[in-house]
Protein backbone atom coordinates (compact mmCIF):
# COMPACT_ATOMS: atom_id res chain seq x y z
CA UNK A 1 0.00 0.00 0.00
CA UNK A 2 1.24 3.55 0.14
CA UNK A 3 2.87 5.77 3.02
CA UNK A 4 -0.19 7.86 2.47
CA UNK A 5 -2.21 8.80 6.00
CA UNK A 6 -5.64 6.67 6.08
CA UNK A 7 -8.74 7.15 7.76
CA UNK A 8 -9.36 4.69 10.17
CA UNK A 9 -13.39 3.41 9.32
CA UNK A 10 -15.23 2.09 12.38
CA UNK A 11 -17.35 -0.88 12.11
CA UNK A 12 -19.74 -2.07 14.46
CA UNK A 13 -21.99 -5.67 14.86
CA UNK A 14 -22.23 -7.67 11.74
CA UNK A 15 -19.99 -5.19 9.31
CA UNK A 16 -16.95 -5.83 11.81
CA UNK A 17 -17.88 -9.15 11.95
CA UNK A 18 -17.96 -9.24 7.88
CA UNK A 19 -14.65 -8.00 7.77
CA UNK A 20 -13.33 -9.97 9.98
CA UNK A 21 -14.14 -13.10 8.04
CA UNK A 22 -13.20 -11.28 5.16
CA UNK A 23 -9.92 -11.06 6.40
CA UNK A 24 -10.03 -15.13 6.90
CA UNK A 25 -10.57 -16.30 3.52
CA UNK A 26 -8.30 -17.03 0.44
CA UNK A 27 -7.64 -14.65 -2.52
CA UNK A 28 -9.59 -16.81 -4.71
CA UNK A 29 -12.18 -17.10 -2.08
CA UNK A 30 -12.62 -13.42 -2.13
CA UNK A 31 -12.39 -13.25 -5.84
CA UNK A 32 -15.70 -15.50 -6.13
CA UNK A 33 -17.22 -13.41 -3.79
CA UNK A 34 -16.45 -9.88 -5.56
CA UNK A 35 -17.72 -11.87 -8.67
CA UNK A 36 -20.90 -13.10 -6.97
CA UNK A 37 -21.57 -9.47 -5.40
CA UNK A 38 -20.96 -7.90 -8.89
CA UNK A 39 -23.87 -10.32 -10.58
CA UNK A 40 -26.10 -9.93 -7.83
CA UNK A 41 -26.00 -6.09 -7.51
CA UNK A 42 -25.03 -5.33 -11.27
CA UNK A 43 -22.37 -3.39 -10.02
CA UNK A 44 -18.61 -3.75 -11.42
CA UNK A 45 -15.50 -3.24 -9.23
CA UNK A 46 -13.27 -3.41 -12.34
CA UNK A 47 -14.14 0.20 -13.59
CA UNK A 48 -10.88 1.86 -12.34
CA UNK A 49 -8.58 -0.64 -13.45
CA UNK A 50 -9.90 0.12 -17.08
CA UNK A 51 -9.32 3.07 -17.19
CA UNK A 52 -5.49 2.41 -16.11
CA UNK A 53 -4.84 -0.23 -18.54
CA UNK A 54 -6.84 1.96 -21.20
CA UNK A 55 -3.95 4.79 -20.99
CA UNK A 56 -0.89 2.73 -22.09
CA UNK A 57 -3.02 2.24 -25.74
CA UNK A 58 -2.50 6.28 -25.87
CA UNK A 59 1.44 5.03 -27.13
CA UNK A 60 1.96 8.11 -29.80
CA UNK A 61 4.05 10.33 -27.02
CA UNK A 62 5.96 7.24 -25.87
CA UNK A 63 5.65 8.11 -22.33
CA UNK A 64 2.31 6.48 -21.32
CA UNK A 65 3.46 3.26 -21.08
CA UNK A 66 6.44 4.10 -18.55
CA UNK A 67 4.24 5.98 -16.53
CA UNK A 68 2.47 2.96 -15.72
CA UNK A 69 3.99 1.69 -12.32
CA UNK A 70 1.39 -0.83 -11.53
CA UNK A 71 1.10 -4.37 -13.13
CA UNK A 72 -0.83 -7.16 -13.20
CA UNK A 73 0.23 -10.97 -13.91
CA UNK A 74 -2.19 -12.36 -15.77
CA UNK A 75 -2.06 -16.83 -16.02
CA UNK A 76 -3.28 -17.12 -19.64
CA UNK A 77 -2.45 -20.60 -20.26
CA UNK A 78 -0.81 -23.83 -18.32
CA UNK A 79 1.06 -25.37 -20.69
CA UNK A 80 1.59 -29.26 -20.37
CA UNK A 81 2.81 -28.80 -17.05
CA UNK A 82 0.72 -27.59 -15.20
CA UNK A 83 1.46 -29.37 -11.92
CA UNK A 84 4.82 -27.83 -12.33
CA UNK A 85 3.02 -24.65 -12.78
CA UNK A 86 0.85 -24.61 -9.96
CA UNK A 87 3.64 -25.64 -8.13
CA UNK A 88 5.51 -22.02 -9.25
CA UNK A 89 1.73 -20.51 -8.62
CA UNK A 90 2.40 -21.48 -4.89
CA UNK A 91 5.52 -20.41 -4.62
CA UNK A 92 5.10 -17.23 -5.83
CA UNK A 93 1.50 -16.84 -4.19
CA UNK A 94 1.80 -18.42 -1.14
CA UNK A 95 -1.71 -20.04 -2.09
CA UNK A 96 -2.65 -23.30 -1.09
CA UNK A 97 -2.79 -26.53 -3.72
CA UNK A 98 -6.57 -26.18 -3.85
CA UNK A 99 -6.74 -22.41 -4.93
CA UNK A 100 -3.65 -23.09 -6.98
CA UNK A 101 -5.05 -25.67 -9.07
CA UNK A 102 -8.76 -23.33 -9.59
CA UNK A 103 -6.79 -20.21 -10.58
CA UNK A 104 -4.99 -22.64 -13.03
CA UNK A 105 -7.69 -24.50 -14.00
CA UNK A 106 -9.45 -21.15 -14.53
CA UNK A 107 -7.58 -19.63 -16.96
CA UNK A 108 -7.27 -16.55 -18.22
CA UNK A 109 -6.93 -15.82 -14.53
CA UNK A 110 -5.13 -13.11 -12.40
CA UNK A 111 -2.39 -14.02 -10.64
CA UNK A 112 -1.34 -10.85 -8.50
CA UNK A 113 -2.36 -7.09 -9.48
CA UNK A 114 -1.18 -4.20 -8.18
CA UNK A 115 2.71 -5.10 -8.31
CA UNK A 116 5.94 -3.31 -9.09
CA UNK A 117 7.22 -3.63 -12.88
CA UNK A 118 10.69 -5.74 -11.35
CA UNK A 119 8.53 -8.05 -9.83
CA UNK A 120 5.61 -8.10 -12.64
CA UNK A 121 8.86 -9.45 -14.94
CA UNK A 122 9.93 -11.56 -12.09
CA UNK A 123 6.81 -13.32 -11.96
CA UNK A 124 6.11 -13.81 -15.88
CA UNK A 125 9.71 -15.37 -16.04
CA UNK A 126 9.27 -17.89 -13.21
CA UNK A 127 5.74 -18.81 -14.49
CA UNK A 128 7.26 -19.22 -18.39
CA UNK A 129 9.79 -20.52 -16.67
CA UNK A 130 7.66 -23.67 -16.42
CA UNK A 131 6.08 -23.57 -19.38
CA UNK A 132 2.90 -20.94 -18.53
CA UNK A 133 1.73 -18.38 -20.92
CA UNK A 134 1.84 -15.35 -19.02
CA UNK A 135 0.51 -12.03 -20.16
CA UNK A 136 1.21 -8.08 -17.59
CA UNK A 137 -1.37 -5.64 -17.86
Amino acid sequence: MSEETKEEVVLEGKMAEFVDWVETISVLELSQLVKALENRLGVTAAAPAAVAVAAPAGDDEGGAAAAQTEFEVVLTAAGGSKIQVIKELRSITGLGLKEAKELVDGAPSSVKAGVSKEEADSMKEKLEGVGASIELK
